[in-house]
């Protein structure tokens, strides 16, 4: 078989979450809107989640540091306490918010979690990544699930030397060309890109055109066809 292993990414591709980061930044940016227009704080709270990816990691106690941190910059450290205590209730509600699934994704997973191994991979709070799976209902759907702290090339091809027949037997399907798409081609593997709205600037690359196991899908309702059609073709 061409493929024995499908790996599926969570945030914005089984269900939303750069949504809920956007409200929030919102929000903070109105918060501290006596201090500074909302294009300079968000190119500020952008710098800052740069520089903190190495010492927290993505997700949302990340952001919020970040937002805390930002707060204290821009307001040369005058920012009330009652700002810095909006700013941490924002994070909780984010991290309470309930799970919207996407077009197609309870379908897609149903329908290869029979025939192939299914992986659910994702990055982020470890808890946090825990209860919305737990929320979302697919969680008896997956074969595995690999919450890790970066999604590299060395990472996918663990993960599916693993949980598969190896990378290049394996894909995996998600709305980041950054995280889901380029490391795992790189490892071998097939990458599908089922584009968001909404794409966290961090996460931006270039589509790797032309590559012969690069695939794009404007949803999940395509992804069942298209392993078939991979499979039908790795046949002739």
């Amino acid at each position: 078989m061409a493929l024995t292993t499908i790996g599926f990414d969570a945030d914005d591709t089984l269900w939303q979450n750069e949504a809920f980061f956007r409200l929030t930044q919102d929000r903070f940016t109105a918060l501290l809107g006596d201090y500074a227009p909302a294009d300079h704080l968000h190119d500020r709270l952008l710098a800052a989640e740069r520089r903190n990816l190495g010492h927290y990691g993505f997700g949302i106690k990340g952001f919020v540091l970040s937002m805390i941190e930002t707060a204290i910059e821009v307001t040369e450290s005058r920012v009330p306490a009652t700002v810095i205590a909006e700013i941490m209730a924002a994070g909780r509600e984010m991290l309470r918010h309930p799970i919207e699934l996407l077009p197609h994704a309870r379908d897609a997973v149903e329908a290869l979690s029979g025939p192939y191994r299914v992986v659910l991979v994702t990055k982020g709070d470890l808890l946090d990544q825990e209860r919305k799976l737990a929320q979302s209902g697919l969680g008896e759907l997956f074969h595995a699930v690999e919450i890790v702290s970066d999604k590299t090339t060395p990472v996918y091809t663990n993960i599916f030397a693993r949980h598969g027949t190896g990378a290049n037997q394996a894909m995996m399907v998600g709305n980041s060309l950054k995280s889901d798409v380029l490391p795992a081609i790189g490892a071998g593997s097939w990458g599908v890109h089922v584009p968001h709205g909404l794409t966290w600037a961090l996460e931006h690359a270039e589509p790797p055109l032309g590559h012969a196991r690069f695939h794009t899908l404007s949803d999940l309702g395509g992804l069942a066809d298209l392993v078939e059609q991979i499979q039908s073709n790795h046949h002739l």
